[in-house]
């Protein structure tokens, strides 16, 4: 290696260290728990509850992974492809999705199937149906898994679209020149290929069920989440709760290392360099709005209905909703994302930079550490950083005595700094993946000239780097920032008291039976979402081109 990279890296390497030693510490505290001796409810909870968690988790991940690849592959064949009307509309139009948080949708579709929901009222008014609930029942296992499916296939979408996008029309061309159709191509040839972008995007809908509380919670589904959260405030029970959250990680542990079997070594590359895109096969007459008809019903029941049913609630709530309060419940939300996404995007920048320039075994644990926060569920994360801060303050009250005399014991664990450290732990992921990617995209090139011609580590990253990652600086802060304005999890279990944001507003009104009143909430949280992902989009077409 050369040596000039070696020089004036302390400081990044020290900071770097901290950054992770800080995502991983809290979590330590989980596994040491593990092995402490149990006690009587956890013998009651392995013996009668544990095994309908884990049946309960399990169907929910299976059955909404299996569904989620089946229509974010089907989309993305069809829009990387094929020409058709509102093509280019539905190409970001289908991640809208994304921007309507699980358990919004789940509240809004609960509104709109149970008795006194629009459906029922039409067919009552208007034909005089008197049918069965039991077909209109949404809040169980199987309503769980329509939830996650429509709110999460963009995950495997986006992935899958963006590997597709970049293939060879080679391919299909001598594959279609040999005798196959599309059907077979698409099963022969884009399937294998793809099994990498599938199996990622898949690992994300899989990590993102685990992680939810708001719908299992919602329609009383026993799931590790929902006993974490029962077995922590309802009986009081921390050893219980932690031992929990240890089977939880091993299930995720388990998941990830058969994204990695599954994944396989099969690597698939081209010989020569000129690598001409796929064309897009124009369509006309019925197969056209065939696939017209698909995306649109597809971007229909996973954005259009819900916002559609969340505008109709807002109008005749808003007089009641609007007020001083509600302008606090914005300015809490809102600032906690923009400090939390901030301080994201700074230790993101410095974990990846001092990756890039240290391509050694320390850089590659470092960037596989980044990914804990977002491996793990938000209620693991949450009794994680409860545990450490607790430690914290038992440990530095005698400081805080020093400081002010009547300084209570509990005052970091009673604080936001509890909640933006969990958040920063949770999307840490986030923001370094799409700053790696800035990153990869500059190349060392313009970093090592600097450095030649004498400029600092430091200098050249405020000089040359930064402005050339821009973009992926703003896409990470855009990133972190909707997705802390959408948690719901950590929030609830680490907010400060009497602290609200829109999600534990919107879980309150759900909770109370108040769906209605909820939509105000909801529709900023999904607008913010949508403006975020619109910018995000332009932002990668731009750097495309």
């Amino acid at each position: 290696m050369i040596k000039y990279r070696k020089q004036n890296l302390n400081i990044w390497s020290l900071l770097s260290f901290i950054f992770i030693a800080l995502v991983i510490m809290p979590n330590i505290n989980i596994f040491i728990s593990i092995f402490q001796k149990p006690n009587e409810n956890w013998f009651h909870i392995k013996e009668y509850m544990l095994k309908g968690y884990i049946l309960n988790s399990m169907t929910l991940v299976i059955f909404t992974g299996l569904f989620t690849v089946i229509i974010g592959v089907s989309l993305a064949w069809i829009i990387s492809v094929y020409e058709f009307p509102m093509r280019s509309f539905f190409k970001w139009g289908l991640i809208l999705p994304l921007s309507i948080p699980s358990y919004i949708g789940a509240y809004t579709y609960n509104g709109i199937l149970n008795y006194t929901g629009i459906v029922q009222t039409f067919l009552r008014n208007s034909f005089n149906m008197q049918i069965n609930q039991k077909y209109f029942d949404i809040m169980s296992i199987k309503g769980a898994v329509f939830i996650f499916t429509v709110s999460l296939f963009p995950y495997v979408y986006i992935i899958t679209r963006s590997f597709l996008e970049k293939q060879s029309a080679a391919l299909i061309e001598n594959a279609r020149v040999l005798g196959r159709n599309l059907i077979d191509i698409f099963l022969l040839i884009v399937m294998p290929i793809s099994r990498g972008a599938i199996i990622g995007g898949a690992s994300l809908v899989i990590l993102e069920v685990l992680n939810d509380y708001g719908v299992v919670q919602y329609f009383g589904i026993p799931t590790f989440s929902t006993a974490i959260f029962k077995t922590w405030f309802g009986m009081g029970d921390t050893d219980s709760a932690i031992r929990l959250s240890g089977v939880l990680m091993l299930i995720v542990i388990i998941i990830l290392a058969s994204e990695k079997f599954l994944r396989g070594n099969k690597k698939f590359s081209y010989t020569t360099t000129k690598i001409r895109p796929i064309s897009r096969i124009k369509l006309d007459g019925f197969k056209s709005n065939l696939l017209f008809g698909y995306c649109f019903f597809i971007f229909s029941i996973g954005f259009l209905i819900p916002t559609i049913q969340l505008i109709y609630w807002s109008v005749l709530t808003y007089k009641k909703i609007l007020n001083i309060e509600f302008l606090n419940l914005i300015f809490n939300s809102f600032s906690v994302a923009a400090i939390s996404a901030s301080l994201v995007v700074i230790m993101a920048v410095v974990i990846a930079n001092y990756c890039r320039i240290n391509e050694n075994f320390i850089s590659k644990l470092y960037s596989k550490a980044t990914l804990i926060g977002y491996s793990i569920p938000a209620a693991v994360i949450a009794i994680s950083v409860i545990m450490f801060f607790i430690k914290i303050d038992n440990n530095f009250y005698w400081i805080y005595k020093i400081i002010d005399s009547d300084s209570k014991k509990m005052l970091l664990s009673t604080s936001l700094v509890m909640l933006i450290f969990a958040y920063i732990i949770r999307f840490l992921a986030v923001g370094y993946n799409s700053i790696d990617s800035g990153f990869e995209k500059i190349g060392k090139k313009f970093f090592e000239a600097s450095r030649m011609l004498g400029m600092s580590v430091t200098q050249t990253f405020f000089k040359v780097d930064l402005k050339m990652i821009k973009p992926a600086v703003l896409s990470a802060f855009l990133l972190v920032f909707v997705d802390v304005l959408k948690e719901l999890s950590l929030t609830l279990i680490l907010r400060p008291f009497n602290f609200n944001t829109l999600p534990t507003k919107v879980f309150e009104y759900a909770n109370d039976e108040m769906i209605p009143e909820s939509s105000i909430p909801s529709l900023v949280i999904i607008i913010i979402s949508f403006v975020s992902i619109y910018l995000f989009y332009k932002i990668g077409d731009k750097e495309s081109v």
